[in-house]
């Protein structure tokens, strides 16, 4: 038996992976045997489900303080193609929702330069009076470390401020790729890693659940995705507020690192299966289909993913204007649920904590 055969038997026999094992099973296991493991690992956690929610994104503005190179979504403020919506239009696109079943808005965008906590509490304020039956899941750890240290106050206080004005969730993103150095080539002035860790650590301690994301496929080595993958597994272990995972592929359109190129969708796989096997105690893996593309969704359910997200009805661009496939992102329920069952899967509508609708 092989190194990474004995290993992989390990796996099935329920043992954890060490970051050693896992490199080596991640670059000598055949693509079909980390599938097969990964769904089996899926199939003990969710058995033969896979999530999906009715929901949609506010993205307020695209202005923001940092410049990272691989980001396609951010305008310096001053640029035509810099947004910056004001209340009455954030207001008038959550109206839009009314009646319509949504369970869920998320909310991310640039870190503007001149918004305040208070401006952000404000916003979550208004979007739970129009739709007061809707999860609030809101604003990432760099947004939320920025806007926190500048109104001169700790991590647990500003959190406990926007808890009061509605949130009731946070979403992964910021977490690019932990590896200081890696980090430094890639978003030299964005909030450290220790950021990032402290806001969301501080947040399950306030019973705030969260997810993680990673983003792959530019300047990193699978060593650095597995150090990011121990790293929040480290996390879980500590705090056990993690709701999901989930891998973002680097999209190389209209940004400074376009020259680099796009990792295969057989790497996406890879990552995948061993973001599944390697985060043994986070209890989803999400396929994000606004970022993979349907076809590739698709296939992610063949190793390991149990989530493909929600119906985002063209609410979102940081994919769009990255290149993704889907320039006007929506997919119906019907449509979410005829490509779980196509996988051989069974599809379940969740809300933002994974409560079964």
């Amino acid at each position: 038996m092989s190194h990474w055969e004995d290993i992989a038997a390990r796996v099935e026999a329920g043992e954890r992976l060490s970051a050693e094992e896992a490199l080596t099973l991640w670059q000598q296991a055949p693509l079909w045997r980390l599938g097969e493991l990964a769904v089996a690992k899926k199939r003990l956690i969710s058995g033969d489900k896979v999530f999906y929610n009715k929901n949609f994104h506010l993205e307020p503005t695209n202005t923001c303080v940092f410049n990272c190179k691989f980001c396609s979504f951010r305008r310096p403020k001053g640029s035509p193609e810099a947004w910056d919506m004001s209340m009455e239009e954030i207001e008038q696109q959550v109206r839009s929702y009314e009646g319509k079943g949504v369970t869920e808005v998320h909310i991310v965008g640039g870190v503007h330069p001149e918004h305040g906590l208070e401006y952000y509490c404000d916003m979550i304020r208004r979007v739970k009076e129009i739709l007061p039956e809707v999860a609030v899941k809101a604003f990432t750890a760099i947004e939320l470390s920025y806007m926190i240290r500048k109104a001169g106050l700790t991590t647990e206080q500003g959190l406990r401020m926007l808890i009061e004005a509605g949130m009731e969730a946070i979403p992964g993103g910021g977490a690019e790729i932990f590896d200081e150095k890696v980090r430094a080539q890639i978003c030299p002035d964005k909030g450290s890693t220790a950021e990032w860790f402290e806001v969301h650590r501080t947040a399950h301690k306030l019973g705030i659940s969260s997810n993680a994301t990673m983003l792959y496929g530019h300047v990193e080595s699978v060593e650095h995705r597995v150090d990011h993958l121990m790293r929040l597994r480290a996390l879980q272990d500590e705090t056990s507020g993690l709701n999901a995972f989930i891998p973002l592929k680097y999209r190389n359109f209209g940004n400074s690192m376009s020259e680099i190129g796009e990792v295969p969708i057989i790497d996406d796989l890879r990552t995948l299966a061993m973001s599944r096997l390697i985060l043994d105690n986070v209890p989803h893996i999400k396929a994000y289909w606004v970022m993979y593309g349907k076809q590739t969704t698709e296939m992610a359910l063949a190793f390991g993913a149990d989530d493909i997200d929600g119906t985002i009805d063209d609410s979102t661009k940081i994919y769009s204007m990255a290149g993704a496939d889907d320039q006007r992102p929506r997919m119906s329920v019907e449509e979410m649920r005829e490509m779980v069952e196509r996988a051989g899967f069974r599809a379940v509508e969740r809300d933002t904590h994974y409560n079964e609708i």
